[in-house]
């Protein structure tokens, strides 16, 4: 987890010195997230073949790719590199974000699953800070044409010792059924109520996100002139708030429901678009930048909890890939869309561009609850 928030920090600001227009400094970003969705599939259907722990180390192999790329693209100032560096980053996103469903499948008990990913999606603390200070302790530490070069070197050491822990994960037996051919098509999970529910909370907490926190460290560093100590401290607290949440949103779940949970994330979406367009001091970047990482995790827990009730066992692959493949491409044109968006229509503008986001997961929670109360009525 700690190279995505790495890289958020130090590819845009790598970006703005070697890029061959200021526009295209979110690109290497917008190409984590385009990695990303266009591995989902090939990640999904290859951890099928594989499994989980042989396709977690090929996705190790991908972001040990991202460092050696962008090692070279600071050495050499190749935006090329940076971007190859993006897309490979992406890929092996696509790869680590499947572990969340191992997570899942490793309790089994639909009960547990807030639970379990209160525990998964608590990793995101240490890389909350691990992944932006990688980004400062190496930024001068090897002698070269542009910063960071050093920062590539330190985060691969990271990977590296990721690899390593995750020789201890065994995966937990499955109980496939024979008769594949017999069960439903991927186009009748997709357009069942439970998928649609849960793979729009997802996407709708990723583009919203991704949105506004590509943007960000633009904002602060080349258009309000903040320091890079004050930029990664806001990105550091956004991550953070993405993650701290974790600890007691699998809890909430089971309390008050996922559609209660998800409402709650709306409202936390709606005050960063209060708070960004209130001012542009140092205050407001940190008030729009927490509530955004609150709202992404309860829709984002909430999204991944409500899927596995769309597909049965033998089907979690294919769901899952689609499921991963519709919440990360649109995010992809999110992040990619963000520094035009900025460059050209500013700050204010961007935010207000995510009033219909913000409307539109309001709409989903509410669709949610009444789902929650159709099947307690039922139950009883």
């Amino acid at each position: 987890m700690s190279a995505v928030p790495m890289m958020v920090l130090v590819s845009s600001l790598l970006a703005v010195e070697i890029a061959p227009w200021e526009s295209l400094a979110t690109l290497p970003i917008a190409c984590i997230v385009m990695g990303t969705a266009s591995g989902s599939i090939p990640a999904a259907l290859l951890m099928r073949k594989l499994g989980r722990k042989r396709g977690g180390y090929l996705g190790f192999s991908f972001a040990l790719l991202c460092c050696l790329a962008g090692y070279f693209a600071a050495t050499r100032g190749s935006f090329v590199l940076l971007v190859l560096a993006g897309f490979s980053m992406g890929i092996a996103s696509a790869f680590g974000q499947q572990f969340r469903f191992a997570a899942l499948e490793s309790v089994g008990d639909p009960a547990k699953y807030g639970p379990a990913l209160s525990v998964f999606m608590g990793g995101g603390l240490v890389s909350a800070f691990l992944g932006p200070e990688i980004g400062v302790w190496g930024q001068n530490l090897v002698a070269s044409g542009h910063n960071f070069a050093g920062s590539f070197l330190l985060q691969s050491g990271v990977v590296l010792l990721a690899a390593v822990l995750f020789s201890l994960f065994r995966e937990p037996e499955m109980k496939e059924q024979k008769l594949v051919q017999a069960t439903g098509s991927l186009g009748k999970i997709v357009a069942s109520p439970a998928f649609l529910v849960a793979a729009f909370a997802a996407t709708l907490s990723y583009v919203m996100m991704s949105f506004v926190m590509t943007a960000t460290p633009l904002t602060m560093r080349e258009v309000c002139g903040f320091s890079l100590s004050d930029t990664k401290q806001v990105i550091q607290g956004h991550i953070v708030a993405m993650y701290l949440p974790s600890l007691l949103s699998g809890w909430l779940m089971n309390r008050v429901g996922q559609g209660r949970l998800m409402l709650v994330g709306s409202v936390a979406y709606a005050g960063v678009l209060v708070i960004g367009l209130f001012g542009q001091e140092l205050v407001h970047f940190w008030g729009a930048l927490i509530l955004l990482g609150i709202g992404w995790n309860f829709l984002f827990a909430c999204g991944t909890a409500l899927l596995p009730a769309a597909y049965e066992p033998h089907e979690r692959f294919k769901a899952q890939a689609a499921n991963d493949f519709t919440v990360f491409g649109f995010q992809a044109v999110a992040s990619l869309s963000a520094g035009w968006f900025l460059f050209n229509f500013g700050w204010t503008t961007l935010l207000l561009f995510c009033a219909p986001l913000v409307l539109a997961a309001f709409a989903l929670s509410v669709v949610q609850i009444k789902r929650e109360k159709g099947t307690s009525q039922m139950s009883l």
